[in-house]
Parts: C-alpha cells; structure tokens; sequence
C-alpha cells in the first residue's frame, strides 16, 4: 500500500536528516501526523525561523542571531588567542566549561579523506586570513581525538607552526572521543593544562 503523496513527502525529507532511516524516518512522520494541529504551527514555525533569525558571525564562523555574535562582540574576551573547532557543539562545549576566555574560529568540520573531506572544503582559507590581519599570538586546536581530527591537527600544525604558538587540549580526554560529548570537568582540564606542539 501506498502512503498518502503529501505523508509520503514528510518522510522522504526526514530521511534526508542525518543518522535518519527510511524506518526511523516513517515512525517520526506518524508521531507528527498523531499531534494536535497547535503543535505542528509551531514545529513548522521554529523549522521557517532557521532561515530568517540564524546568520553566521562574520568573524568566528558561529550560527547567531547577531553578527558579530555575543562572543566576538564582547571586548573584554582576549583577542591574542584563538581557539579552533571544528562545529558550533564543540565551541558550546568549551564555553560551558567558563575556563576559556579568548575567541574562537570555526572549522566547519574535520579532514577526513575517505568522505572527501579536504583542507579545501573547510574554513583554513578565512583562518589565514584572520591570522594575516595580525593580533593572534596563541591558537588552540580544540579538536576532536579521532583519526580525523588528529588528520586536521597535524595538516593546521604543519602550515601554522611558523607563524604561532600552537597548543592543544591535554590528552584527559579518551582517544576516539567527541568534544561535544565530554562531561564539563574533563574539558575543563583538558583545556586548562593544554600543552605546546613542539615545532
């Protein structure tokens, strides 16, 4: 039997969500299809919004409703140290945390040759810029402790090592792990006790 085109439809594009199943896509599109119509307004609404109240801070990549976002838009942050991860979790990983008070950069993602993820489809680009326009003295690789975030740590190191002090989180954090995923504690230290690549 077929479904309905327009249920159809619902779950072809929750499909498309990552981690997201045909299954999986199905049993999402009859909980909706089970919701008062209030509530359905309102998901459809907050999905709309995206588009209209999200923008990308021009300085460090975040998504915000501001640009320059709260972080880069406050003064009192220090402007020599820059912290770089790779998605907006990991950043609201290391501001919960409240031991790191520089600014931050945006990757957009990791290196990661078996998807054909290279230097060039992520943000290094605007990073040299932003290191170019001067001030930048310490810059902290706050990425994850996977292949392919030891992948990205390693290609930055080689082409930034000449120009800065380059840190990275202490190794508290377990091998294969995701930062967004660290309880705050862990991140804390890790970020706290950072030690230099040797050049």
């Amino acid at each position: 039997m077929k479904y309905p085109a327009a249920l159809q439809t619902l779950i072809n594009r929750l499909a498309d969500l990552p981690s997201v199943g045909p299954k999986t896509a199905e049993r999402y599109a009859f909980y909706l299809l089970k919701q008062a119509p209030e509530k359905l307004k309102s998901f459809a609404a907050a999905i709309a919004e995206l588009q209209n109240k999200i923008t990308v801070c021009r300085e460090c990549l975040s998504i915000c409703e501001n640009d320059p976002c709260p972080i880069c838009a406050d003064v009192s942050r220090r402007q020599d140290i820059l912290c770089l991860v790779a998605n907006i979790q990991d950043l609201t990983a290391i501001e919960a945390t409240r031991q790191y008070d520089g600014r931050y950069f945006i990757l957009g993602g990791l290196i990661n040759t078996i998807s054909g993820v290279g230097p060039k489809d992520l943000n290094i680009e605007k990073l040299l810029k932003k290191i170019k326009a001067g001030g930048i003295k310490e810059i902290i690789l706050a990425l994850n402790f996977t292949l392919e975030g030891e992948t990205t740590s390693l290609y930055l190191t080689k082409i930034l090592k000449d120009h800065l002090k380059i840190t990275r989180l202490a190794k508290g954090l377990p091998a294969g792990s995701d930062l967004e995923y660290a309880d705050e504690l862990t991140l804390a230290n890790a970020l706290k006790y950072r030690s230099e690549i040797n050049k």
